[in-house]
């Protein structure tokens, strides 16, 4: 059995449970992904998402600039169901695909695109396979493009495992009580061993963020940066060119984050 093969719907159905206390300040998370899109609200581009899972970042994405199109990628068959009923209101700007992350087979999907980003994904993949992404991604994508990524990365230093399963575990069981009142998300949290820092496995991978983003800058990215981190969660990525002055507004990007994560 391969990894992506564990990815089963089983996990799907746990992961749609737990992402909303799982994620460490979501709705600030999309809102900066959304930010670090070096277009303005009215250009035309595309975009490709490497594990789309529920659809919400790329429904936040397509709303948020309407011009812009789409192609959602993952491996599992019930999350590609859900992604697409998610974006059936945008029509042709929306695709679904499958992929596998562990293979190359697709590469030739990002052919062209404008954008490229992930989130909590590019950590099952090993250090060569991350630089061999890392690369991929820059030789395929257009020559204005952007790589973002949302993902657990590995600290360095046992003092900071320490930090990121404490902060992590805070941040899970704060969001918790916030949702439902009580801790019955978080005993799930912790049953399920979802705390990497807490609880390691052989599935998930993560790699130093500075290893990472020397990687980025090695495989020809500009402005390779950190651009947010919380609980062990990093957002960086770099970009094709120097980035531009087109931004979405901070405030717009955390309105349309919320409205992706309501139902």
């Amino acid at each position: 059995m391969t990894d992506a093969e564990k990815w089963s719907q089983s996990i799907s159905d746990t992961y749609r449970q737990l992402a909303q206390i799982a994620v460490p300040a979501r709705i600030e998370q999309l809102a900066t992904l959304l930010t670090l899109i070096p277009f303005g609200r009215d250009d035309a581009f595309r975009v490709v998402e490497l594990a789309s899972g529920e659809g919400r970042l790329s429904y936040a994405i397509l709303s948020a600039f309407p011009n812009a199109s789409l192609l959602a990628l993952d491996f599992e068959q019930s999350m590609r169901d859900e992604t697409a009923t998610r974006l059936n209101e945008f029509g042709d700007r929306a695709e679904v695909g499958a992929f596998d992350m562990l293979q190359s087979d697709w590469y030739g999907l990002m052919a062209d695109a404008d954008v490229v980003v992930s989130s909590l994904c590019i950590h099952h993949l090993t250090g060569d396979g991350k630089q061999a992404l890392f690369k991929a991604v820059n030789e395929q994508m257009s020559t204005r493009g952007a790589f973002l990524i949302a993902d657990l990365v590995l600290p360095q230093r046992k003092q900071a495992n320490e930090l990121f399963q404490a902060t992590w575990d805070a941040s899970a069981k704060q969001a918790s009580q916030d949702l439902t009142g009580d801790d019955k998300l978080f005993q799930l949290f912790e049953s399920e061993d979802w705390n990497y820092y807490r609880v390691p496995d052989d599935f998930d991978k993560p790699s130093p963020l500075f290893h990472q983003l020397k990687w980025l800058e090695s495989a020809g990215f500009n402005d390779v940066d950190c651009f947010w981190m919380q609980a062990g969660h990093a957002i960086y990525g770099g970009y094709m060119l120097s980035a531009g002055d087109d931004t979405l507004e901070y405030a717009l990007a955390r309105d349309t984050a919320q409205q992706a994560l309501t139902d």
